[in-house]
């Protein structure tokens, strides 16, 4: 029986050589080092992308709601107060 957190991995040949490789490479004390990292890295990039959406759908939500309580204005009337905003030209005077 394996031990909590332990999982085995079937490679091929050639990826099984590619892990040892980089393992021997990098900074690894082993294979399983280098595929925990990557196994990693993946998790951290999951959870950002997870935690972005997370934050758009909020914004979403948040945009309909003001929306359906009147809170909107023209998308013409939007552009002029951004472009006034940010100090930019006029549409046409580029």
């Amino acid at each position: 029986m394996k031990a909590e957190g332990q999982m085995t991995l079937t490679l091929t040949p050639e990826l099984e050589q590619f892990v040892r490789d980089e393992a021997q490479r990098g900074a690894f004390a082993s294979g399983s080092d280098y595929v925990r990292d990557l196994v990693h890295e993946r998790f951290l990039k999951e959870s950002e992308r997870a935690a972005r959406l997370k934050a758009l759908d909020a914004a979403l939500a948040r945009g309909l709601a003001d929306a359906q309580a009147g809170h909107s204005m023209p998308l013409d009337e939007a552009f002029q107060r951004l472009r006034d905003e940010l100090k930019l030209p006029e549409e046409g005077a580029r």
